[in-house]
C-alpha cells in the first residue's frame, strides 16, 4: 500500500505511465478515463439520517468500492478524475480532518498506473471561497486550475467556485481567467489538440443552456460567457459533478456531461461514475452503477472502440 504522500505526489505531477508532455501532446490511438464526483464523506448521515456529519464509514465502503472496480478495468483507463466535493465539512468545520484523512487512504489502492486528478468543489473551498481556504486545499489536494494532456487531448481543470462567488478573492478569479484565457487561445494554435476537455465542479447547466439561475448552476451572468469561450475554442465537452443527480446535455457541439455521485444520491441514480472513451472522431461517455461496473466492466461496444486503430 503506498504512503499517502505517494498518491498525491503523482496526482500533483499529473504523470502519465511515465511519459513526458511533448509525448502526451502526441495522438496514439482510443483511450479511456473514468470520472467521478461527490464522495463527500459525511453528507449521507447529514442528508439522509439528518447526523451532524460526523460518521462517513459508508462513503469511505463506497470508495473503496469504487478503487476495486476501477482497478479491473481493461483497459487500464488513462486516469481517474474526482469531479469536487471531496468531503462534506467545510473549511475550518469539525471532522474536516477526519474526512479527507480517510478519503486519503481509501483511495490509496488505486492502481498506480491510474494517476488521480482532483477537481475542487464548493465543500472543499467554502461556497464563498477566501484566499486562506483556496492555498489550504492546494496544500491538501494540489492546484485548484490546472492543465494536462493526455494521448493527445487537452484537459482543462478549472475552479468552478470563482465562477459562482469570488467576492472575497477577486485577484484569484482575476488570475484564472488570464490563465483560461491563454490555455484557450493556444488551442488554436498547431498543432491543435486532438479534443480539448473541461473539468469543474459546478455544472454551466442541468439541463439547457438559457435555464433560471440555480443552487446547482453557473448563473446568467457567467454562463453565457463561458459557453462561448468554451465553444470558439473548439470545446468537446465540459464534466462535473454537485448536482448528485445525472444530468446535462448538449449545445452547438458543446457537450454539458453532469455526472451523479460517489456518495450521497439526491435523485434516483445508483452510487457509480462516468466511463469516458476518446476516439479520434468523438467523446462518449456512459454512467455506471459501482455494482455494475465491478461485474461486467465497460460494455462490449465502448470496449470495441477502444480496438480502433
Amino acid at each position: 500500500m503506498a504512503e499517502n504522500g505517494d498518491i498525491f505526489l503523482r496526482a500533483k505531477r499529473r504523470t502519465f505511465s511515465g511519459l513526458t508532455e511533448d509525448v502526451e501532446r502526441e495522438w496514439r490511438g482510443p483511450f479511456c478515463f473514468i470520472q467521478a464526483a461527490d464522495p463527500q464523506l459525511g453528507l449521507i448521515n447529514d442528508w439522509r439520517d439528518s447526523g451532524p456529519g460526523d460518521v462517513w464509514s459508508e462513503e469511505v465502503q463506497l470508495i473503496q468500492q469504487t478503487v476495486g472496480a476501477v482497478n479491473k478495468l481493461r483497459p487500464r483507463p488513462r486516469f481517474m478524475v474526482l469531479c469536487g466535493d471531496l468531503v462534506h465539512s467545510m473549511p475550518g468545520s469539525p471532522y474536516r480532518s477526519g474526512q479527507e484523512a480517510d478519503l486519503k487512504r481509501a483511495l490509496e489502492d488505486t492502481d498506480p498506473s491510474i494517476p488521480l486528478v482532483f477537481v475542487s468543489g464548493n465543500h472543499d473551498l467554502g461556497n464563498t471561497p477566501t484566499p486562506a481556504t483556496v492555498q489550504q486545499y492546494c496544500q491538501d489536494w494540489g492546484d485548484d486550475y490546472f492543465s494536462f494532456w493526455v494521448g493527445g487531448v487537452l484537459c482543462l481543470v478549472l475552479n468552478s467556485q470563482l465562477f459562482y462567488d469570488a467576492s472575497l478573492c477577486p485577484a484569484l478569479k482575476e488570475a484564472q481567467d488570464v490563465w483560461l484565457n491563454q490555455q484557450l487561445h493556444n488551442c488554436l494554435e498547431e498543432p491543435r489538440p486532438k479534443h480539448v476537455l473541461v473539468f469543474q465542479h459546478i455544472p454551466l447547466y442541468l439541463k439547457t443552456p438559457d435555464e433560471d439561475d440555480d443552487y446547482f448552476n453557473l448563473h446568467k451572468d457567467v454562463r453565457p460567457r463561458l459557453l462561448e469561450k468554451f465553444k470558439a475554442a473548439g470545446v468537446k465537452a465540459v464534466f462535473s459533478g454537485h448536482y448528485h443527480r445525472n444530468a446535462g446535455g448538449a449545445h452547438d457541439g458543446l457537450d454539458m456531461v453532469v455526472s451523479s455521485a460517489i456518495g450521497c444520491q439526491l435523485g434516483g441514480d445508483a452510487h457509480g461514475v462516468r466511463v469516458v472513451v476518446v476516439t479520434a472522431d468523438a467523446v462518449l461517455h456512459r454512467y455506471y452503477s459501482l455494482e455494475q461496473l465491478a461485474a461486467q466492466g465497460m460494455d462490449l461496444d465502448l470496449r470495441r472502440l477502444l480496438q480502433q486503430p
